[in-house]
């Protein structure tokens, strides 16, 4: 996909998948950043902030004359809202040296059309994005996530990453990423595609816990005993429920304010997936969970132990956000 450009003040990013959606928005605003490194980011979500917000947002400050302003779910801006970006565009469009930029975020849909068509006719740039719902999209996605580190990939091992992962464009882009990383071959090779997935265990440990997280206990037991008698060792797939479970207490710290986004060291995609997982959780039952997969992983190392029991322990807690009754 290629890249957006941030030469014009005020940029909506329309609808499409919601991976490559954000990610037009992260290029677009790390464009901006290096154009102007002295200027504020400031992130708004257009479901609560009102005009006052925007225009304090826009508006010089004493840490900078321009600011970075990220509107999110633009869908929901109020009538009051809207007529202020509105004014703001025609601004900003006729004085784009001294404008702040602003990238708005819409989901897509109807919701919010009048307010699109406004700010586009105000002199907004909209961007329309794929939503990658065919399979010759998700192909093109995939080969494009090595062309944009200078990488390529066989055609038959672009098709098996889609027949994999294709319906989870995130973990796709991170699976690309992860292989450019850990191998040097170009093209990566079908043979390299399937090293790494029958080699890791991430993409059936995931599907576990993507199970047990959505409270499916008994779907992620049989996932999991499926996998099981499909040759992979419980102790990958505690690995993988751990590794899950691990990043979800980053994105708790990293929305708490404890640690920074960089400081969390994780795919900011992955991480903004886990945060959304995060309803219902507490400390004590992201607690209870850990040590629980730390006692699984014990087992698996013990003998006379059993490991596929302690691994559906596990799940079940893990099903039940870690609540104990």
């Amino acid at each position: 996909m290629p890249k957006p450009s941030a030469t014009t003040p005020f940029h909506l990013i329309y609808g499409g998948d919601p991976y490559l959606n954000e990610q037009t928005v992260r290029d677009l605003r790390h464009q901006a950043q290096r154009k102007h490194p002295d200027a504020e980011t400031i992130e708004l979500d257009a479901t609560n902030a009102d005009h006052y917000a925007f225009d304090e947002a826009v508006s010089p400050s004493l840490l900078s004359e321009r600011s970075i302003v990220i509107v999110s779910n633009l869908q929901n801006a109020d009538d009051k809202l809207g007529e202020t970006m509105v004014a703001y565009c025609k601004q900003a469009v006729n004085n784009p040296a001294e404008a702040s930029i602003v990238i708005c975020q819409h989901e897509g849909g109807i919701k919010g059309k009048r307010l699109i068509d406004q700010l586009t006719k105000a002199g907004a740039v909209k961007e329309t994005v794929a939503d990658l719902k065919k399979a010759e999209a998700k192909l093109n996605f995939t080969i494009q996530c090595f062309e944009r580190r200078n990488r390529r990939i066989e055609p038959m091992a672009a098709q098996q990453l889609v027949a994999v992962l294709g319906d989870k464009t995130g973990e796709l882009a991170a699976m690309a990423g992860q292989l450019c990383f850990d191998f040097d071959d170009n093209p990566i090779t079908l043979e390299r595609v399937n090293q790494y997935l029958t080699a890791n265990p991430q993409v059936d440990g995931f599907r576990v816990a993507d199970l047990a997280l959505s409270g499916r206990a008994a779907d992620a037991i049989i996932a999991m005993r499926a996998s099981i008698e499909q040759g992979t060792a419980p102790i990958a797939l505690i690995g993988a429920l751990a590794m899950k479970l691990r990043t979800m207490a980053k994105a708790s710290a990293v929305r708490s304010g404890t640690i920074s986004e960089a400081e969390a060291k994780t795919n900011s995609w992955v991480l903004k997936n886990a945060t959304r997982q995060l309803s219902g959780w507490t400390s004590d039952g992201m607690r209870r969970c850990i040590q629980m997969l730390a006692w699984a992983d014990e087992q698996s190392k013990t003998n006379g132990s059993d490991p596929v029991y302690a691994l559906e322990r596990s799940i079940e807690l893990i099903s039940s956000k870690g609540r104990t009754n």
